[in-house]
């Protein structure tokens, strides 16, 4: 099979991965419950992968919270900082992992929300955060890159304004985690909220945020944790506030091998060689005639994603026909995106989407524009 799903999961990992999940199953007890051998490993592997996930991403060790995925912490994130009657600020070219809780928040805390318009090639005006501003304004809600277009958002830019106006800057680094570098100090950004299985080719049920030190969030979940048992509250401190429960020790050893490979490997190697992919694919499939590319491509900067259409088929048909014809494993529909879909016009055929990781080759790219070449005959 030819895997070009990567947006959604990476399926291939580095071996060191497996083999470190393989390892944690066969030793590791529960971090912070206890003081025996097995114990000691879990926690001594949890604390070696915060480290490593903090000097990633610029953030203090103790603040990185791990959680199940992206969309567990965007809610930990948006619930324990939006407050009933705030206005937020976000993009069209959100995840329904930010809209719905958004949305929640505003059918019951009765918050305040405008979204940023993307225009027909998923491009936002950064000039309208300041024509959107209200004296209630309370936060930035946003995500680094979009899933559907690959589109890279300047995260900096926003940040830099956020803290202008005294708002909580939120990044959901979904598409972007392990592939682009983000640093929470220079990037201005208050809460960054990631998942280990797409870029970062770790195991699914792997993820967290990263809090930046004097942003308290109010935990979304409560419960065991080791310590303070005789305490009717959760405990206040970072990680422990929002990591009520056992963690996934065997994922996160698997998460923190799979970021040893990613310093071995090199951020931007990894990055430029999946995008060389995206840019290859994608100027094989322009010149297909009855091909629609979706996204801004001026610039390639952008995520290793491109999203089309094949004339007026429904996206369904076309993935569909790649996979038992072709063994080409791609990603149809609305991709969890509404309100980008709606601003691209595809809310009815929806689009399928090509994705790239560094496992996957130029002869499985050329193979891809084949079969699109042949279904557009």
């Amino acid at each position: 099979m030819i895997y070009l799903d990567n947006a959604a999961t990476t399926l291939h990992k580095p071996p060191a991965v497996i083999e470190a999940v393989t390892a944690a199953m066969n030793c590791m007890g529960n971090s912070s419950r206890g003081t025996h051998g097995s114990a000691l490993t879990a926690a001594r592997t949890v604390f070696a992968a915060r480290e490593k996930l903090a000097a990633l991403f610029g953030c203090q060790r103790d603040h990185v919270a791990f959680t199940a995925n992206s969309t567990e912490a965007l809610n930990i994130a948006i619930n324990g900082l939006i407050e009933p009657g705030d206005h937020v600020l976000s993009t069209d070219l959100e995840h329904n992992s930010v809209l719905r809780p958004l949305y929640r928040l505003e059918a019951e805390r009765q918050v305040i929300l405008d979204f940023l318009p993307a225009d027909k090639q998923g491009c936002i005006d950064y000039g309208a955060f300041a024509r959107l501003l209200r004296p209630n304004t309370r936060a930035i809600v946003c995500t680094h890159a979009s899933n559907l277009t690959g589109n890279v958002l300047d995260i900096a830019k926003i940040g830099a304004f956020a803290k202008a106006h005294g708002l909580l800057f939120i990044v959901d680094a979904s598409q972007t985690a392990g592939v682009f570098p983000i640093d929470m100090q220079s990037m201005c950004i208050d809460v960054l909220c990631f998942t280990g299985h797409k870029g970062m080719m770790g195991p699914q049920g792997t993820g967290g945020l990263c809090v930046r030190e004097g942003v308290c969030i109010r935990p979304w979940k409560v419960g065991g944790t080791g310590v303070q048992t005789y305490s009717r509250t959760q405990p206040a401190q970072y990680p422990t506030v929002l990591e009520a429960g056992t963690l996934n020790g065997h994922g996160i050893a698997g998460l923190s091998a799979a970021l040893d490979f990613l310093k071995e490997t090199g951020m931007d190697t990894i990055r430029k060689h999946e995008q060389a992919l995206a840019k290859r694919f994608y100027e094989g499939v322009t010149a297909i005639p009855g091909i629609t590319v979706y996204g801004d491509f001026s610039d390639w900067n952008r995520a290793p994603v491109v999203a089309l259409n094949l004339k007026d088929y429904d996206s369904g048909e076309v993935s569909d026909a790649l996979a038992v014809s072709y063994d080409i494993a791609t990603r149809p529909g609305a991709h969890c995106a509404p309100r980008l879909h709606a601003a691209l016009g595809t809310k009815e055929q929806g689009a399928v989407r090509f994705s790239f990781s560094w496992y996957n080759t130029q002869d499985e790219i050329d193979a891809a524009v084949r079969a699109l070449g042949e279904l557009a005959e």
